[in-house]
């Protein structure tokens, strides 16, 4: 199964905005759902693994 982590990151620091397996979700998700965001990543982890990451926005 994988797992879609997607990563806010800010002048404040880093926080996950979403963790599940909804990659429709995962991939649709902008700045607006991470308030004060400047940018979105997304990791992709399988069987305990992470296998891709990339910039979302």
């Amino acid at each position: 199964m994988k797992i879609y982590v997607v990563l806010a990151f800010s002048e404040d620091g880093m926080e996950n905005v979403y963790v599940g397996n909804d990659e429709e979700r995962a991939l649709a998700m902008t700045l607006d759902d991470a308030e004060g965001a400047d940018a979105l990543f997304v990791e992709i982890w399988e069987d305990g693994e992470k296998t891709d990451d990339y910039r979302l926005v």
